[in-house]
């Protein structure tokens, strides 16, 4: 793969010309890696909710023609200057979030983890961003305790990746929150054993979950975007100890309100980005957890399509059919 260092390549790549429409293959050059810059071969990547909502141009600077994919897995082909945690030939996943390793907050260099060269990139390339996010939103974020009740607000794949995340912590009581009650019998694959859907009510969820749980959850993690989950996730929480983790993106014009005396009654509100994992660090680590069997990353997986039928990844998430959907680049 050295060989092409060092010079302008072409390759494939799925354009996005206008919003909402299908992407057409085309042939794109890509510039050699500047300073402090990786050129990946991306072998595999796997369709996130954020790239349909940038493609629907829902997100925030809807620009087009664009090129999308973040969530990947692939082999370094070349390196910049001043690059020295990686060299051509290593095994490593793209993170949307960047740790330079000598400053104490992230910033955007980095963005490329080396990761064991026995993995699979098929399967650890979701680990690159909405898995991770999920995951740690709760182990690393909301921390729940064994034996304790934890609410799950949205149970898409960032959502069930929460719940998963719960499981591991030993929570005795999961609930799943969602608007489309077909998820919950899937949900239960990630450990949610418990259901509202807050159509079924004439109450506001958070008053439904207080009922249940005694005056609240311990734990509550919201995966949605939506500030109205936000607010619920936030009120379901017991007074005293309870803590809810904000995760998911709201819109710019979205306002969180609730009454003061719900901070003052002693819960606790957190947001998190990427799970609090930083790439460099974390994320091998996270892929060494999938190589022991101690995490589960194919029941993530729903379904498998080559490059040429990209479209149909998109189909699947609109249609609400997948978790998951990995592309195989190379086909």
């Amino acid at each position: 793969m050295s060989s092409t260092a060092g010079q302008v390549i072409k390759c494939k790549a799925a354009v996005a010309w206008e919003a909402g429409k299908p992407l057409v293959i085309e042939e794109v050059e890509v510039a050699p890696p500047q300073a402090g810059e990786v050129r990946l071969k991306i072998l595999f990547t796997s369709l996130c909710h954020t790239d349909v909502y940038f493609w629907e141009a829902k997100g925030q600077t809807p620009l087009f023609p664009r090129i999308f994919g973040h969530e990947a897995g692939g082999i370094v082909e070349s390196v910049g200057e001043g690059v020295t945690h990686l060299k051509p030939g290593d095994k490593a996943l793209p993170v949307f979030t960047g740790e330079c390793g000598e400053c104490p907050h992230l910033v955007h260099a980095g963005c490329v983890a080396k990761i064991n060269p026995e993995a699979p990139l098929d399967k650890v390339c979701i680990l690159s961003c909405g898995i991770c996010t999920g995951l740690g939103a709760t182990v690393n974020v909301a921390k729940p305790k064994p034996g304790s009740s934890v609410a799950i607000f949205g149970l898409g794949a960032v959502g069930l990746a929460a719940a998963e995340g719960a499981r591991i912590s030993g929570a005795s009581r999961i609930i799943g929150v969602d608007l489309v009650s077909s998820r919950f019998e899937l949900a239960k694959k990630f450990g949610v054993n418990e259901f509202v859907n807050p159509k079924d009510h004439d109450k506001p969820v958070q008053q439904v979950i207080a009922e249940m749980t005694n005056g609240g959850v311990d734990r509550a993690v919201e995966c949605t975007g939506s500030f109205q989950a936000m607010i619920s996730a936030f009120e379901c929480v017991h007074d005293g100890w309870g803590t809810a983790v904000l995760v998911g993106v709201p819109n710019k014009d979205d306002a969180f309100k609730t009454h003061p005396m719900n901070f003052l009654n002693e819960r606790t509100l957190k947001g998190t980005f990427y799970g609090n994992y930083k790439p460099r660090t974390d994320l091998p680590t996270v892929v060494e957890k999938y190589m022991k069997g101690e995490l589960e990353l194919e029941k993530f997986i729903t379904h498998t399509v080559p490059f040429s039928e990209i479209n149909k990844a998109f189909d699947y998430m609109l249609k609400g059919e997948s978790i998951r959907c990995i592309i195989r680049m190379e086909e």
